[in-house]
């Protein structure tokens, strides 16, 4: 899925060939520390005066800072009337071991660049090699003559470095596929994002988002159920048939958009 259906769009979700990872990665150190910085329910002018004003992200710069914010609002939108942010700042604080999927996942949606070189790594068994080379391909295929060859090059190992941000490569000099770890509110998330693509029932673990989850659908299926005993989400599975409801992701959402 290169494109997201255009009803998505009004979720946070982008299908722009502009993509942030031309010049940075999913900068997962930097969404720790400003989230860590910054209340729940700061709005964007709070996340603008921390990065800023405050220099919360210890940048040298005026400049530097203000490209920091810009690039950070691109992947990740920073307010909370982007339902993709609200709902991942929701199931931030949760579960540390999960940040980095999390990460992943919004930055997925939200940067086509980053999209195109899914299948890339997902289609690459553990233990086998991931290159820069092979996802400045997957970007240039996706989008043929847009970018010249030294912005494809930059873009190949910003985005190989995010795989590896998100625990999807591992490695010095050479990265390998590796096991990303799934958690239950990865499991949530994901799942809410192919609702908002207009998947539903089982269909639901079949999606892009939830193959970046990078865990069989067992287990995918073990953790929605914990994370809907958390509250997360509603998750029910019998008789092969499959419901899950977003009332507490989706809270203030027309009801006609919650049960999928």
């Amino acid at each position: 899925m290169l494109f997201v259906p255009p009803e998505a769009l009004a979720s946070g979700f982008v299908n722009s060939p502009v993509g942030s990872h031309t010049s940075r990665t999913i900068m997962l150190r930097e969404l720790r520390t400003l989230l860590a910085t910054c209340a729940n329910d700061a709005t964007l002018e709070d996340y603008r005066k921390a990065v800023v004003d405050d220099n919360a992200l210890q940048k040298r710069t005026v400049t530097t800072r203000r490209a920091s914010l810009r690039q950070l609002r691109e992947l990740y939108a920073l307010d909370l009337q982007v339902l993709l942010f609200r709902t991942l700042r929701d199931l931030w604080d949760a579960d540390e071991e999960a940040q980095p999927l999390l990460a992943l996942l919004c930055a997925v949606a939200r940067d086509p660049l980053l999209r195109a070189t899914a299948d890339a790594v997902l289609d690459t068994l553990p233990g086998e090699p991931v290159t820069a080379e092979m996802l400045a391909a997957a970007v240039n295929a996706a989008f043929p003559g847009r970018y010249k060859p030294t912005v494809l090059h930059v873009t190949g190992r910003n985005v190989v470095s995010s795989w590896q941000q998100s625990g999807h490569l591992a490695g010095r000099a050479t990265k390998v596929r590796i096991r990303a770890r799934c958690r239950p509110t990865t499991v949530a998330y994901a799942l809410l994002l192919g609702h908002l693509c207009g998947a539903s029932g089982n269909a639901l673990f079949q999606t892009l988002w939830a193959r970046l989850l990078d865990a069989p659908e067992h287990i995918l299926r073990s953790q929605a159920a914990i994370a809907s005993q958390e509250g997360w989400i509603d998750y029910r599975h019998a008789g092969g048939m499959t419901e899950v409801c977003f009332r507490y992701l989706l809270r203030d959402i027309p009801p006609e958009r919650i049960l999928v």
